[in-house]
């Protein structure tokens, strides 16, 4: 709900986010779905209508599942492809985003302040959130049990609230990361783009996405919902902000793909493309998410991407920790598994960003004509054409048993998602029967068989359920929730009979055969610090 007066603030709430862009209000989403009395605050009221992220791929796309939002809940182009192209050497790169996996497409664009409105709508659902516009932190401090914030209303007003844990995710720019003391230090990576937005091109926009990597002024372009296209002109050495956005230079600029009188501009802003990363995602109870805890370059599509896995990963942790499901000492996982891959993410972003700005017509000629020839070789153009140059999002340390190599389903991995039939008939996909539970599944064979009631009580104590996955056509045969796979993609996942222990956040935490059931589930919990 939303409330519009200072003097209606809570005192205390489980939860308070500083920040309501699309990480936070993904976040919001989430502990909402877990009924955590969460706060929600920004300093504006509206959603902001400014060119920031366009791209999503398929883990994104199941975070915002597992927020609440149905596959058609906002608009997206599917993109097939990604070309990269040099006026010296030609098309020399190719990534290959046809197709889907874990039930969604590989990558798409999108429209953020659609988004947004969806997120804030499905959180206007939520009975346990509340969201206040025309709010700014002050300042935090922080005991054993909680964190006081201050917080200035838009009036100058100010009023402290009471929270358990507090989340910062307010940008770029974060006051809290500021007040934890994790202000971004060293070098940036920092290039001045402009960016541009065009709308009423239905008829003549394109279907992919192009870098053209020309060094004289790389020019990324790409289609977005609404007949939206998008361009980014890096600014050479000298140029301004007021040059870059005047109308007539914007329009001499696009002349080779719009004419001037067919021309709609939505958005024209400059804006610095960093790469960025705190040294830690945590301090005590305070917490950094999105932008706030890291900045990446828009070069691989992955900064909003980075910020919903941050939200992901640590909402379920604040529900167990507050529900008394799970030990606080969990909560320090998330900095130990988000941010080495948030620096993977940001260091691919940096190379990818040298592919499409080369310095000059001799490092252009080198650096893309050493790329076309990497086609040449079957192993190495279906490492860039097949993304596998895209770190995996497989945590090395974290709140999941180690595992040897060789395992088929890997631990501190996702798990897989495809297409089930529940036993009402209704075709699903399959996060949609894991629920917001911690789970154990049991593919092929019935979880609870092997396990005592005792453990089994104790195993749902802690927020744990189960689920059976059999073949397709197969029926039910226990007490266990039941699925079909009918994808065919969650029992090819592991060996036949193997058992899976899943967290919220689609995590594989442990797994094995069914002789060791009680070894699983008690190991499991040791972790939650049961």
């Amino acid at each position: 709900m939303n409330l519009p007066l200072p003097h209606l603030l809570p005192d205390s709430v489980d939860v308070l986010v500083i920040g309501n862009g699309p990480v936070g209000a993904s976040l919001v989403a989430l502990l909402g779905r877990h009924g955590i009395n969460t706060l929600v605050v920004d300093k504006v009221h509206d959603v902001l209508l400014l060119p920031r992220a366009i791209a999503l791929d398929n883990e994104a796309l199941r975070i915002l599942q597992l927020a609440g939002l149905e596959e058609g809940a906002f608009e997206k182009i599917v993109i097939p492809e990604v070309r990269m192209h040099c006026p010296i050497v030609g098309q020399f790169g190719r990534a290959n985003t046809r197709g889907s996996l874990d039930g969604h497409p590989k990558l798409v664009t999108f429209y953020q302040p659609d988004l947004e409105r969806t997120l804030r709508d499905q959180c206007r659902h939520l009975d346990s959130v509340t969201s206040l516009g025309g709010f700014e932190l002050l300042n935090l401090t922080q005991d054993a049990e909680g964190v006081d914030a201050e917080l200035r209303a838009e009036d100058g007003s100010t009023r402290r609230i009471r929270a358990r844990y507090l989340v910062g995710a307010d940008g770029a720019s974060s006051k809290a990361r500021s007040l934890i003391g994790q202000d971004f230090r060293g070098r940036s990576y920092a290039e001045d783009w402009l960016i541009v937005d065009a709308r009423g091109r239905e008829q003549a926009a394109i279907d992919h996405v192009e870098f053209l990597c020309d060094h004289r002024r790389p020019t990324p372009h790409m289609p977005a919902p609404g007949g939206r296209e998008r361009w980014e002109f890096m600014l050479k050495g000298g140029e301004t902000r007021e040059q870059m956005e005047d109308a007539e230079h914007i329009a001499k600029l696009l002349e080779k793909w719009v004419k001037p009188d067919q021309l709609e501009i939505e958005r024209k802003a400059v804006y610095r493309f960093h790469a960025r990363c705190c040294e830690r995602f945590q301090n005590g109870r305070v917490f950094l998410v999105g932008d706030a805890a890291h900045i990446t370059p828009p070069f691989v599509g992955q900064g909003l991407v980075a910020g919903l896995r941050d939200a992901a990963n640590l909402a379920w942790k604040l529900a167990w920790v507050l529900k008394g499901r799970a030990a606080p000492g969990i909560l320090d996982s998330y900095d130990q598994e988000r941010r080495p891959h948030a620096r993977e993410m940001i260091a691919l972003a940096k190379l990818m960003g040298r592919m499409v700005m080369p310095g000059n017509a001799p490092t252009a000629m080198l650096v893309h004509g050493l790329m076309r020839l990497t086609h040449l070789i079957p192993p190495l153009r279906r490492h860039f054409e097949e993304l596998d140059i895209k770190p995996k999002n497989i945590f090395k340390r974290g709140l999941f048993m180690p595992a040897g190599r060789g395992r088929r389903l890997r631990r501190g991995g996702l798990f897989p998602q495809g297409l089930v039939r529940q036993e009402s008939g209704s075709i699903v996909l399959s996060d949609a029967a894991l629920g917001d539970n911690l789970v154990l599944v049991g593919l092929g064979i019935d979880p609870r068989a092997s396990l005592t009631a005792e453990l089994c009580q104790q195993w749902e104590r802690h927020g744990g359920s189960y689920l059976q996955v059999g073949l397709h056509g197969q029926k039910r045969r226990d007490t266990t929730p039941f699925v079909e796979d009918i994808g065919q993609t969650l029992l090819t996942s592991a060996p036949a009979g193997s058992l899976a222990v899943v967290r919220p956040d689609r995590i594989v935490m442990h797994e094995g055969d069914p002789a060791k059931a009680r070894q699983l589930v008690q190991e499991s919990l040791r972790l939650l610090g049961s």
